[in-house]
């Protein structure tokens, strides 16, 4: 069980995670300069830029890198030798060294003993681990799927801020209609992974005294969360995420129209005048330029140097 997970971990899993990786880390770059309103509560919020949420995505991937290969060394700790219940009855001497060293020649992987082979045996905590950390991934990539299909939903009558790439598939009933199917793809297969995670929990619990007899139901389920990680994610980071593109008039046109820029007043007119601002703006259907002009709060040429949506998008540090 170990060294089947191991090897599918670095085989599989990891390599797409790393094309994944890269794939976002790109359109990071490419959008760095795209300015979108930022949304909170799903409602909008204050500007920010595309690249700035695609660099966000690019650190969940990171980090779930980190969570896997954090698990892999103890992964990589084999009971064998322990024989019945894990005291090595009838074992010949070094046999437990023995085994992890031909194994570790034969997949490439260092494997060590376990030094208690009671637990390796009796309990597989290090593969609910593992579960744990492809429950995260599941958890990050069904976040990172959902936001990029809502950022392009549309084309017309929804964000529309991302333009999905076409996958070759159209409606069966509506011509001409693409859907982010790649993306439904992943968020399916987290589904997947998050159930099977509830099953391998429950198997790695039912270890009775000296032996887990559910060994089976919990590697089929760990092996098969890597399975559909690795595949759905390199179908989804090579046909989705590498060509998408932003729809820069749509988002132009959101941020120009945006209440929330108004926020950028506060220093300079206190909360409950800046909540004036944005009330009337909304109430009148007008920007919260025409709002705050309106009201006499400010001239047009002050809102301009005082409301400006790349300075409120650029990371700073309250401290300096």
């Amino acid at each position: 069980m170990h060294i089947a997970a191991a090897l599918q971990l670095r085989d599989s899993l990891l390599p797409s995670l790393r094309i994944l990786e890269s794939e976002l880390s790109s359109k990071a770059q490419a959008f760095a300069h795209d300015v979108k309103i930022g949304r909170t509560h799903l409602m909008d919020a204050v500007p920010m830029t595309m690249g700035q949420a695609f660099d966000a995505f690019t650190r969940q991937i990171s980090l779930a890198m980190e969570r896997l290969e954090g698990v892999l060394p103890r992964i990589c700790v084999l009971p064998q030798g322990g024989t019945a219940i894990g005291t090595g009855l009838n074992a010949p001497t070094r046999f437990d060294l023995a085994f992890c060293e031909a194994a570790s020649e034969l997949a490439g992987v260092t494997f060590t003993p376990n030094p208690c082979k009671f637990e390796g045996m009796a309990a597989h905590d290090a593969l609910v681990e593992l579960s744990g950390a492809l429950n995260v991934v599941a958890v990050s990539l069904t976040k990172i799927a959902n936001d990029i299909r809502f950022l392009g939903s549309g084309p017309r009558c929804g964000l529309g801020e991302l333009i999905i790439p076409h996958d070759g598939l159209t409606s069966s009933i509506m011509p001409g209609k693409r859907n982010p199917t790649l993306a439904e793809v992943a968020v399916q297969a987290a589904f997947q992974v998050i159930g099977n995670h509830t099953t391998i929990t429950m198997a790695g619990a039912s270890g009775a005294f000296e032996l887990n007899v559910a060994k089976p139901v919990l590697i089929y389920n760990v092996l098969q969360s890597i399975r559909v990680l690795a595949d759905s994610i390199e179908i989804f980071a090579r046909g989705l995420v590498r060509d998408l593109s932003v729809d820069s008039d749509r988002l132009a046109s959101n941020v120009s129209n945006a209440l929330l820029l108004a926020t950028a007043l506060n220093p300079v007119l206190g909360y409950d005048r800046v909540a004036a601002v944005t009330a009337k703006a909304l109430h009148d259907g007008t920007t919260p330029r025409q709002a705050a002009i309106a009201l006499g709060y400010l001239s047009g040429a002050e809102y301009d140097t005082l409301v400006d949506p790349v300075n409120m998008a650029t990371p700073f540090s309250p401290s300096t």
